[in-house]
């Protein structure tokens, strides 16, 4: 491994908005106490010290660490000092801390083409006492391609995963190999799944399909009760729809769940996910298509919920992550793109439902994945072959 220099804090990096000055240091209010015994000398007080403020934002130093083929997801595995990578073209590797790398037996095969292949994986709320995951990837079958999620077991010691079994799939399938999305995340007793409209635009806005859709399932894979369209169908599955290609699934301190979404030429989104609610692709965007036709701008009034924050030109935000460690507290509930064209890591301020962007450092790779660690440390994966792993520590 190589350690990197630190970092100096680039663009917005300087700027702050109202209400981010610094905590103040606590003072002591009235005079030194004094023994009640007139003949008595003065005692004298001891204080103690105030505590260290805040900082409104941090420096910080990079570790480089190994490389691998199309690094697509990294999950730190709950009582073990393991960390989970997925590498698009179908393998599952273990990483131990002290940088011994394993591949796991028993994965299954993958569709690998175009933006396809193996994807996400994330532990389930009982994997310190069974082991068990989630993982998704891409298939072929009737149709064309699609991405499915399974859920199986991974014994770390071993490194083998057995019994898995497919619970979730879009549907249909369709030709091409591109926005499959497939980002899952755990919420509860609920699973979250990003399924990309497959670049065929319409079905983001088709309520017979789950394309273009984030699912609420049960962690067995079923519609999740009480989900917003729950009149029968494959619609009871949808949490939210009007999606192109989600990417990033997270949760705030709060519970708010928020999705960062490539748009088309221009028009990149962070999006706080509401239930029910349609975020109007393919049909308003604040970017353009290739093509150069225009887009309508999301705008009030036009039924959609519009991004809390955009990129014109694109950043291709590959990840997201909201911060939750102790060693950067004044990052502590912001999230964190992994930008892929922008080659870049930005952070974004969250303040309960609003979002500013606040930060944005040049990393020199397409950064495919963000993740923080148990020590509150911060780990990327940059995109490609030789994509190597990097740990962000406080200067």
């Amino acid at each position: 491994m190589r350690r990197l220099t630190a970092l100096a804090l680039l663009g917005l990096a300087a700027c702050s908005g109202p209400g981010e000055s610094p905590t103040p240091a606590a003072t002591t209010d009235g005079p030194a106490a004094t023994s009640a015994a007139p003949s008595a000398s003065p005692t004298p007080t001891t204080t103690s010290p105030a505590p260290s403020p805040i900082p409104e934002t941090h420096e910080f130093t990079v570790t480089e660490h190994e490389a691998f083929d199309e690094p697509w997801a990294v999950a730190f595995l709950p009582g073990t000092d393991v960390m989970a990578v997925t590498e698009r073209g179908g393998a599952l590797k273990l990483r131990a801390m002290d940088g011994t790398v394993t591949e796991v037996s028993g994965v299954p095969d993958v569709h690998v083409a175009g933006q396809g292949g193996l994807g996400d994986i994330i532990p389930g709320p009982t994997f310190e006492a069974d082991g068990t995951v989630y993982l998704s990837w891409v298939e072929r079958g009737d149709g064309g391609t699609g991405a499915v999620v399974g859920r199986g077991r991974l014994d770390v010691g071993r490194a083998e995963l057995t019994s898995l079994d497919v619970i979730w799939e879009q549907t249909p399938k369709v030709s091409g190999d591109g926005h499959f999305s497939h980002r899952l995340l755990i919420d509860g007793e609920h699973l979250f799944v990003s399924s990309g409209e497959r670049q065929k635009f319409t079905p983001a806005q088709d309520m017979t399909v789950n394309l273009g859709k984030i699912v609420r399932l049960t962690l067995d894979g079923d519609p999740a009760p009480g989900n917003p369209f729950a009149d029968g169908g494959i619609a009871e599955q949808f949490w939210s729809a009007g999606h192109r290609n989600v990417l990033g699934l997270a949760l705030d301190p709060e519970g708010r769940l928020w999705a960062s979404e490539m748009g088309p030429k221009g028009g990149d989104e962070l999006n706080l996910i509401v239930e029910g609610a349609n975020y109007g692709w393919p049909e308003v965007s604040n970017g353009s298509h290739y093509s150069g036709e225009d887009i309508p701008d999301h705008a009030p009034g036009d039924g959609f919920d519009p991004p809390k924050v955009f990129w014109t030109p694109s950043i291709s935000p590959g990840s997201l992550m909201i911060y939750d460690g102790d060693l950067f507290p004044a990052w502590y509930g912001d999230a964190f793109l992994g930008a892929l064209s922008g080659e870049a890591l930005v952070r974004v301020d969250l303040d309960g439902e609003t979002a500013t962007e606040k930060e944005n450092w040049p990393m020199g790779e397409r950064i495919r994945a963000v993740a923080t660690a148990p020590d509150g440390a911060i780990w990327l994966a940059e995109d490609g072959d030789g994509g190597r792993l990097l740990e962000l520590r406080p200067a």
